[in-house]
């Protein structure tokens, strides 16, 4: 599997695809943290992922105990920057920003987590973080003062992307970021796929279940839903039956 606990070892299996469901701590509460449970046991996923760009509440913490108390699903933390780290966890997407000029952002919040890292007994999945334009500004780029890759410049994701394998980082992140107006096109993640034989993780603005299946095919290994889930919990079902038909044709 791309992510697993740390106690348990996978292999990643080529052709094999994953669904994680993102959940921002801001936008949850026990109530709708529960309904999508329940729906997960119902539709199986893959993975949480917890974190956002930016968190004003410390509900973090709260949502995290609630799933580990309520499923095996890995919670895999998706940090704005250092203070979001919880040892509760399973793992902790280590994101570099790859594809802004930002320091703070490819190294900056490393060097301050790295002592607490190392410290716990999280998986640490080392991910080039790119963002993509999705045709209006997000958080994500507001927060970390940087420009996203244009959207029509699939050269350039495929050459970032690539530049990211040979630093030695594991997993590349494809997003549009929160609430994104368009999805990453199926052009941009099949470039990318076929500059890296490493995972490619792809979220943002996807929120149809055709979206979902043009990024599968165009190569994403896994595919990211948060927002839409949000306000629409029983989009988690549809996804979960669209990977799920990809897997059925693995050898």
């Amino acid at each position: 599997m791309p992510f697993e606990k740390f106690h348990i070892k996978h292999t990643y299996e080529p052709g094999r695809k994953y669904f994680a469901v993102l959940l921002d701590p801001d936008n949850v509460d026990d109530s709708s943290c529960l309904q999508l449970l329940a729906l997960s046991e119902a539709n199986p996923i893959d993975f949480f992922f917890i974190g956002g760009s930016l968190l004003t509440t410390d509900n973090q913490a709260q949502v995290i105990r609630l799933i580990k108390s309520s499923t095996d699903v890995p919670v895999i933390l998706f940090p704005g920057n250092s203070l979001h780290i919880d040892t509760q966890a399973d793992g902790i997407l280590l994101l570099s920003l790859i594809s802004g000029r930002n320091p703070d952002f490819l190294i900056g919040q490393h060097v301050l987590s790295a002592p607490i890292l190392k410290a716990s007994k999280l998986a640490i999945y080392p991910t080039g973080y790119m963002l993509v334009d999705s045709g209006r500004q997000t958080t994500v780029s507001y927060m970390s003062g940087t420009t996203p890759i244009p959207y029509d410049k699939p050269a350039i994701a495929a050459c970032t992307a690539m530049a990211g394998e040979l630093l030695g980082l594991q997993y590349i992140y494809m997003d549009g970021g929160s609430g994104a107006r368009e999805p990453i096109s199926a052009e941009m993640i099949a470039a990318v796929r076929a500059a890296v034989d490493i995972p490619i993780i792809v979220g943002g603005g996807i929120n149809t279940a055709e979206k979902a299946q043009a990024a599968l095919t165009a190569g994403a290994d896994v595919i990211v839903v948060g927002n839409h889930i949000e306000k629409n919990p029983g989009f988690l079902a549809e996804v979960s039956q669209i990977v799920s038909s990809f897997n059925q044709v693995v050898p």
